[in-house]
């Protein structure tokens, strides 16, 4: 069987870390992308069915698929090979190129950067609502909607430029803003975003299906909810800005988002698969292993230093074999210029300060890049002692947001490439059962 973690065996140091592997592998494994999609989706003669509810299409009607996100390429693939020729074409935006093994025959597929957006991403965007522009009631779009998508729908309305959105998204970013607020900021920035693929689409039946990478999973909020009428106002979006004192405010002009039920009269939303899915997977396997496993949330949120800090309180306070389980998306607020590192190797890193012998704590991004190339990270007794043989300062690394150094110069960095899903961060948090 094919490992999602790469450098699986050179972590592989002492049985709980091999445990917390195993655990983290079935997580990846639960939420894949292509096997959710394939799952989910089915078609009979004329009958389209999706997690289902069905959906009778006359010879007439063609199915369009559009979608941005990190599990757009994979999803579009896995559509292709469940609806073949029923699709008539469409337009997806990824944040990688995986067509060298993801050949997508219908479907055009474009490449966005990511997490800062570009003029490609803009290009990209138009290509997709133009996709969109000129259906009919008999067209049947189905929308693939996953985490990195509110970036690579970058399509501003001049004034605005990609600059300006750039600028503002750092200092929210900096500022350590929601990921609610961030979106909602974004919602009205941008001419696909907010309900505005529903709107572009319609008269057409729109059918979006979504992986939540958002805590809580309010479609309205996961990649800026394209075909989900947005309860957020143009007012809401100023408070954020004034709450965070953001200054980078030449050129910046909010566009009310689209608010007339008959854009989403015909728009049905399927949450596909959310951080529950990778929850229990990792629940039952740590069963399986001998340990007492315990879902704490679905949601944090938060600094990643105090998540670490209240995750190892309730670690302290655990009986041996506990795994603490955790979902949900953290932030790391920057007070200068900061080094490399992502909010899972932030939080490893500041564990490390105070973790026990007998503990260990693995927080990890299900898309596979935590800001870096890694997807995160593993901390224990062991990271502890080489950081000490190497002379490396945690303190140091910690001040300085040099998380993605710190851990791939001791290599305990999870590595598994991006993986096509993406349900927001996991955290692992383990007591030896001995």
């Amino acid at each position: 069987m094919t490992r999602m973690i790469k450098n699986t065996d050179a972590l592989s140091q002492t049985q709980a870390r091999k445990d917390a592997l195993r655990i983290a592998e079935v997580a990846y494994k639960s939420i894949d992308t292509r096997s959710a999609v394939s799952s989910a989706v089915s078609i009979k003669d004329d009958v389209l069915t999706v997690a289902g509810k069905t959906y009778t299409l006359s010879p007439e009607k063609n199915v369009w698929v559009v979608g941005a996100g990190k599990s757009s390429i994979t999803a579009a693939y896995a559509l292709e090979e469940v609806l073949g020729d029923r699709i008539a074409g469409g337009v997806i935006i990824d944040v990688e190129d995986t067509g060298n093994y993801l050949p997508l025959k219908k479907i055009q597929t474009f490449i966005g950067t990511h997490p800062v957006p570009s003029e490609q991403n803009i290009e990209s965007a138009k290509h997709l609502r133009d996709t969109l522009s000129s259906l009919g009631e008999d067209d049947v779009v189905i929308v693939l909607v996953s985490g990195g998508g509110s970036t690579l729908l970058c399509l501003p309305e001049p004034p605005v430029t990609v600059e300006t959105e750039i600028a503002v998204f750092e200092e929210l970013t900096d500022a350590g803003a929601s990921i609610e607020e961030m979106n909602t900021v974004r919602k009205h920035l941008s001419l696909v975003r907010g309900g505005r693929i529903a709107e572009t689409a319609y008269p057409a039946r729109v059918i979006g299906i979504i992986f939540s990478d958002v805590p809580g999973n309010d479609i309205e909020f996961i990649s800026s909810g394209p075909t989900v009428r947005d309860n957020t106002t143009v007012d809401d979006a100023l408070a954020v800005i004034k709450k965070y004192n953001v200054r980078a405010l030449d050129g910046l002009h909010l566009m009310e988002t689209p608010k007339d039920d008959k854009y989403f009269a015909r728009v049905h939303n399927e949450l596909l698969v959310t951080n529950t899915r990778a929850l229990q997977a990792m629940a039952r396997e740590a069963v399986s292993l001998g340990y007492i496993p315990k879902i704490v949330t679905d949601r944090f949120s938060g600094e990643a230093r105090e998540i670490a800090s209240q995750v190892l309180d309730e670690l302290d306070n655990s009986e041996k074999g506990t795994v603490l389980l955790y979902g949900g998306e953290s932030t790391v607020t920057l007070t200068h210029e900061a080094g490399k590192g992502g909010r899972s190797q932030e939080m490893a890193l500041s564990a490390l300060t105070r973790i026990r012998d007998d503990e260990l704590l693995m927080p990890f991004s299900s898309d596979g890049h935590d800001n870096t190339e890694n997807a995160g990270a593993l901390c224990d007794n062991i990271t502890k002692a080489h950081a000490s043989e190497h002379a490396l300062m945690i303190s140091e690394y910690l001040d300085a947001h040099r998380s993605y150094d710190f851990f791939t110069k001791l290599g305990d960095a999870l590595i598994t490439g991006y993986t096509g899903a993406n349900v927001s961060d996991l955290i692992i948090a383990l007591k030896n059962r001995a």
